[in-house]
């Protein structure tokens, strides 16, 4: 006996297949659940034909027709093993489907757990260590703005990774640095947005460090450009 009610007994109730614990269970559910009701009456029908066709030692699922002693016993063999598989097979898949589920998000909160924290000796957790500027690294000013940066590259297989330090700026803000190849081509590498505090500012006066990547190659690239989301380049880091 199931202890769970589900929406896919429909069928197997209409045929009578129920065993007598999930048969209550499921009247119980059926009573207050309209979408169950509105698909057992579309069902009576067949399961009436199904049930005609003679056969099989399962029950109805209610009384038969008043009549005599012509009143078939339930559906045939054949159509009784396909219902019964058919719900085996339905229950199996969704409880596979809900331990994979559950597997995939532990395993997703052990690796999210494994690249942000690390525990020290006596159990603490230790922070991680700052995202720092890393590779070939070019510097710009823009006076206009009083934005200043930073950027880091470094080659790879898949194009470049690109690391970015930028000073001078406050908020509310929404930018987006991209990268600009030799023959005018540009790839958005990250974004993000400026709180009113702002960046490398006073009052605020940490700066704003983070890393992404393009699919241009390092040696495709002339500039990179720290652009608003409103309209024009807030810098311009050439290199």
């Amino acid at each position: 006996m199931s202890s769970q009610v589900e929406h896919t007994d429909v069928g197997a109730y209409a045929l009578g297949l129920l065993e007598d614990g999930d048969r209550r269970a499921f009247e119980a559910h059926l009573r207050e659940c309209g979408m169950c009701q509105t698909e057992l009456t579309e069902m009576s029908g067949t399961a009436g034909v199904l049930s005609a066709l003679g056969g099989g030692d399962a029950g109805g699922a209610g009384p038969g027709p008043e009549g005599g002693g012509d009143e078939p016993s339930g559906p045939p063999a054949p159509v009784i093993d396909m219902m019964r598989r058919r719900r085996r097979e339905d229950r199996r898949f969704r409880r596979g489907a809900y331990v994979v589920g559950t597997a995939a998000a532990a395993a997703m909160l052990a690796v999210g757990v494994g690249l942000g924290t690390a525990l020290n000796d006596d159990g603490t957790v230790q922070k991680p260590p700052p995202l720092t500027i890393t590779g070939e690294k070019f510097q710009a000013t823009n006076a206009g703005t009083g934005a200043s940066g930073t950027v880091g590259l470094v080659d790879k297989g898949w194009g470049t990774q690109v690391s970015l330090e930028l000073r001078g700026i406050k908020g509310p803000l929404r930018c987006h640095l991209e990268a600009v190849a030799r023959d005018g081509d540009r790839s958005v590498v990250a974004g993000w947005r400026v709180p009113d505090k702002g960046y490398g500012v006073p009052g605020q006066p940490k700066p704003l460090v983070m890393q992404g990547g393009t699919g241009l190659t390092r040696q495709e690239i002339s500039r990179f450009e720290v652009r608003l989301e409103s309209g024009g380049t807030l810098l311009t880091i050439p290199v």
